[in-house]
């Protein structure tokens, strides 16, 4: 797997593998497309997860996500932030993400 040492760069990289989409976490879906398409948890594949880490501002970590839908033929990114940051959601979008 590949390792980025900003999250910009890891974002650029996967844009130039096709990952174009980008999505938004709702509390039982993802959506992309200004709302247009959601996904339900077994409606897409995360296809690779990379972790950044800043250990001078907590604000600074997030966890970049490549999610593929094979059926919508969408493939794109999902910035979420973890720990006190994560966003709500239900049981089956957490295990989904690996939460």
């Amino acid at each position: 797997m590949e390792a980025y040492a900003t999250l910009s760069e890891a974002i650029t990289a996967l844009r130039e593998k096709g990952y174009t989409e980008d999505f938004n976490l709702k509390q039982n879906c993802i959506t992309c497309r200004s709302n247009s398409y959601q996904l339900l948890h077994d409606e897409f594949d995360v296809d690779q997860v990379f972790r950044f880490e800043d250990n001078t501002d907590p604000g600074d970590q997030a966890i970049l996500y490549a999610i593929s839908s094979h059926d919508k033929k969408l493939k794109g990114v999902l910035v979420n932030g973890y720990g006190i940051y994560s966003d709500e959601m239900t049981n089956e979008m957490a295990a989904k993400l690996h939460f």
